[in-house]
């Protein structure tokens, strides 16, 4: 009785959240009417005529105004322009195809049965975890390869698939900047930083490992804090699982060639990029610098897996007769993008709203009116950490690229830290921590819509308030999890990358 009462009051919170969300329109809907409320908005302060000034440069920023005559001579021409050229919607469907064709020639599902066979289910939610941070080397990729992968993961072990798609989905989006290794986010918020550092100092510096030590650890703390949340929490509490109890089916003997066949391809295919790679002269380096990060081979990282993922599928597929001619592929990349029929749907309206949002200045007149509020309030110490933290997370609510929420932060807050004697390295850390924690959550995220195409596999009544009522938990707990390792790493003064303190020397 003791264990229900304790569950009794966050139980009924998160069914609250449910509850409300579940009476928000159709995200189709939604971002109609975010349009429509996003047209007065700037229509009301075009004619207030107010304005804020970028810190960063002097530039004086005003919203246009979308009802005015230039405003509506910009959208008619540009709607059909807004949706074909959002650029996530390309990459996740060239992923999703990718994707498709290995789930229906049946290589994850055999993949996922060998993992299983090896890892007990009783610490699935920790191998899911891990996987999903150790997958932010492939950057927004990971974000939608990773959370089938966690519900089959959990299907393979023989416990709840939507837990092991809420894990994952934690995993690479709540936890999306915290890295074992050095990734692009790293490389662009650490030039943003080290320009933002020059307004006080010249000399100092923000490298892209920086901020390494504090990541990398960040990623045992949330994997353990993540799992105990799945097995104690989030899967109780869902209904019944009708496959329950149920794994999926042994491999065959064909199968188990398969896996053998798509192990050695994939192997081929690891030789092959590394030759394109590694080598200091290798045509995937950068041209100029020759370096890996950044070269043409992160940014070409997304069509790189789509084409892992049909070399080794095709091999499975080949040996187990699943595609028997070359007509079979084709066919069988039809179901997964049917699939995402209703997803397409709802990047309409938001491919409108970002593109609109984005051509009214509201996101920088935004950005910059709040950062000038906390700077003219004199805000300094813990209210500034404070400050930067819950401003960047309130930000990622509108703002769908981090970098572009740092590069308006950080001139303000980076010289703002370095005279309270902070490195910028520290102010950038905190930003991460805010700004990827909330993630699942920002609906200006086009990744919503696929989370929630996803669960509606497994749940087909889920709506959007479903959805966020089932995820709430994970960015709350990270959030706090992340707060409380910032705190016990500072009281300790330990380094938060090589070389690199909370302090300045």
């Amino acid at each position: 009785m003791e264990a229900t009462s304790a569950n009794r009051t966050p139980g009924r919170l998160f069914c609250w959240i449910e509850r409300i969300g579940n009476k928000v329109p159709n995200p189709f809907l939604l971002f109609v009417y975010l349009i429509v409320v996003l047209m007065v908005a700037t229509a009301i302060i075009s004619a207030l005529d107010l304005a804020v000034t970028n810190p960063s440069n002097g530039e004086v920023v005003r919203v246009n105004n979308l009802l005015s005559v230039a405003g509506l001579q910009w959208i008619l021409p540009n709607i059909i322009k807004n949706f074909s050229s959002f650029t996530p919607l390309g990459s996740i469907l060239a992923l999703v195809i990718g994707a498709g064709l290995a789930e229906k020639v049946g290589l994850l599902q055999s993949l996922m049965v060998k993992m299983a066979s090896r890892v007990s289910r009783r610490y699935a939610s920790y191998m899911v975890l891990f996987i999903a941070f150790f997958s932010h080397i492939s950057s927004d990729a990971a974000l939608v390869v990773m959370p089938p992968l966690g519900a089959l993961i959990f299907l393979a072990v023989g416990r709840h698939p939507v837990a092991g798609l809420l894990a994952a989905i934690a995993g690479v989006a709540s936890g999306f900047t915290a890295n074992l290794l050095i990734v692009t986010t790293d490389v662009l918020l650490s030039g943003i930083s080290t320009e933002a550092a020059k307004a006080v100092s010249d000399t100092v510096h923000v490298s892209v490992i920086d901020n390494w030590f504090f990541m990398a650890t960040s990623v045992i703390v949330l994997t353990i804090a993540g799992a105990l949340l799945t097995d104690k929490f989030v899967e109780p509490r869902l209904p019944a699982w009708q496959g329950n109890g149920e794994k999926l089916a042994a491999l065959t003997p064909l199968e188990n060639r398969g896996l053998r066949a798509a192990g050695i391809a994939a192997l081929l295919f690891i030789a092959l990029m590394a030759l394109l790679v590694v080598p200091e002269q290798a045509p995937l380096r950068h041209p100029t610098t020759g370096a890996i990060i950044p070269s043409p081979f992160i940014q070409g990282i997304v069509p790189i897996i789509i084409l892992f993922f049909f070399v080794v599928a095709i091999a499975y597929g080949v040996v187990t007769r699943q595609i028997r001619r070359p007509d079979d592929i084709p066919q069988l990349l039809v179901d997964p993008m049917k699939g995402m029929a209703g997803f397409i749907v709802m990047v309409f309206p938001l491919s409108q709203f970002v593109a609109f949002f984005n051509w009214s200045n509201m996101g920088k007149f935004m950005a910059i009116g709040l950062t000038d509020v906390l700077e003219s309030a004199g805000v300094s110490g813990a209210p500034a950490f404070l400050g930067l933290m819950f401003l960047s997370a309130f930000l990622c609510m509108f703002i769908a690229s981090g970098s572009a929420i740092w590069s308006i932060l950080a001139p303000v807050f980076v010289p703002m830290f370095m005279l309270l004697g902070f490195h910028p390295a520290f102010a950038q850390m905190i930003f991460r921590i805010a700004d990827s924690a909330v993630l699942p959550l920002a609906p200006m995220s086009p990744f919503l819509p696929l989370f929630l195409a996803f669960l509606q596999r497994y749940q087909k009544d889920a709506q959007l308030g479903t959805y966020y009522g089932l995820i709430f938990p994970y960015p709350l707990v990270f959030f706090i999890s992340w707060i409380a390792l910032l705190l016990v790493w500072y009281l300790l003064g330990l380094p938060i990358g090589p070389g690199v303190w909370p302090h300045l020397p």
